[in-house]
């Protein structure tokens, strides 16, 4: 959850900065790959 909401965050910063070249930028493509670990067990996403 830690790493999801840095790279939002990081991603949001970028288009802070960028916004004024671009407004019509969007983000996409923030998910989970994969996780080790905690009380829930792995995960892996399908591709």
């Amino acid at each position: 959850m830690e790493a999801l909401t840095a790279v939002s965050v990081a991603c949001l910063t970028i288009y802070d900065m960028l916004k004024a070249v671009d407004r019509t930028m969007t983000i996409e493509g923030v998910r989970l790959l994969a996780k080790s670990g905690g009380k829930s067990g792995d995960y892996v996403a399908d591709e």
